[in-house]
């Protein structure tokens, strides 16, 4: 960059954003979405960015960031102070509009629009969303936002199925434009990664708020046997990659893996990594068999050909997107999952070029949602104070 052209950065306004997602460390794929948010927006314009988190001490340490702040640990008058200066402010991306959790993600978004700030969904994930009280807050708070980014085409049908009558722009998710990170030496050898005939990674997840109808005790079954199959049948190393450290996930491959008659053959990631050397672990696979949305969107990325478990629709939504055809958990047994994992093997060079083919437009698409933020910073609606909504209409947020 030239002189001139550093002064007239450095002159610049910085524009001050506020971002609000499930972030903190709990989730690879969450936090690949903030970096990539990030990344983009500081290519684009010149920010100060504040992340309403849930680890704000990790996401700090963990994200090119000027402020983090644990935004549950704070009051509405605590949080009203961190919203005031903003002069933009994200929800998203993620999947964090559901039942469970619509109205904590909420309050903030609400609270933004309530002080006459600019407001956008960022490739937002949508559903479950079978309450009625949830359906409602969801449709009253995004009919107020600027713009409503979703990431699957399905997230929009859903926002429409419950009521909410406005544009709805259906872009990606940001983790597509994740890049591979270097591993330190040895980590191969660590990981009983290197001098292997074949390596499948598999990924698993715990039962719970977002996957409410996953049956535990099926499910790893299912994959045990899955896994006893791929040792067998294809010489192959299996690799469980855990997600969500802090969380379950590394409970559960070991929960497998302790159904398998070959549990020599398989091994659960010990390091903690960052999204992108996830990414450069996933490339050193042949194959791979998931239910996390963000480990396959990962193998997509580094051209691993891949059988989903779609424990929920954002899974199916993935698959869509790429063209690929999956049944769905609940109508899967033994024999059926493991004659289409067998059909995948041998199909994994079509699977490749279907992925080659679908990927750069999803990009493509990611990449939009980052032109609307910017869009929206740098030609804002008239900015009007409007009264927050009384402590009645927001029962129950924290």
């Amino acid at each position: 960059m030239k002189r001139g052209e550093r002064i007239l950065m450095a002159n610049r306004r910085k524009y001050r954003i506020g971002i609000l997602g499930s972030y903190g460390g709990l989730n690879q794929g969450d936090e690949a979405i903030l970096q990539n948010l990030i990344r983009q927006l500081r290519a684009s314009v010149p920010v100060r960015i504040t992340v309403f988190s849930r680890n704000a001490k990790d996401t700090q340490q963990r994200h090119d960031v000027e402020r983090a702040v644990s935004v549950r640990d704070l009051s509405r008058e605590e949080v009203t102070h961190e919203i005031e200066p903003l002069d933009l402010f994200i929800l998203g991306g993620g999947g964090i509009l559901y039942d469970a959790e619509a109205r904590i993600y909420l309050r903030e978004l609400d609270m933004a629009q309530k002080l006459g700030i600019p407001t956008m969904t960022y490739a937002v994930g949508v559903g479950p969303l079978n309450d009625s009280a949830a359906q409602k807050l969801v449709c009253d708070v995004l009919s107020a936002t600027n713009i409503v980014t979703v990431r699957e085409r399905s997230d929009r049908r859903l926002l429409e199925d419950i009521g909410l009558h406005r544009d709805i722009i259906v872009t990606a998710d940001p983790a597509l434009l994740s890049k591979p990170e270097p591993l330190a030496d040895g980590t191969l050898e660590i990981e009983h990664m290197a001098g292997k005939p074949r390596l499948v990674g598999m990924s698993v997840r715990e039962p719970g708020i977002a996957a409410p109808d996953l049956d535990e005790r099926f499910y790893h079954g299912l994959l045990a046997n899955a896994a006893d199959f791929i040792i067998d049948r294809y010489d192959a190393d299996v690799v469980f990659f855990p997600m969500e450290w802090q969380m379950l996930d590394v409970q559960q491959s070991h929960a497998v893996i302790s159904q398998m008659l070959r549990p020599q053959r398989a091994h659960v990631l010990k390091g903690e990594y960052t999204s992108g050397q996830l990414l450069s672990l996933i490339a050193h696979c042949d194959f791979a068999v998931g239910m996390r949305l963000h480990f396959l969107l990962f193998a997509a990325l580094q051209g691993v050909p891949f059988v989903a478990l779609p424990y929920a629709a954002k899974v199916g939504g993935l698959l869509t997107s790429l063209q690929i055809e999956i049944p769905p958990i609940t109508l899967v047994n033994a024999g059926r999952l493991l004659a289409y994992i067998d059909r995948s093997w041998d199909r994994r060079t079509v699977l490749q070029e279907r992925i080659k083919t679908h990927l750069p437009g999803m990009k493509r698409d990611a990449r939009k949602t980052n032109k609307y933020a910017v869009n929206l910073l740098t030609k804002p609606p008239a900015r009007s104070h409007v009264p927050p909504l009384s402590p009645a209409s927001t029962s129950g947020t924290p």
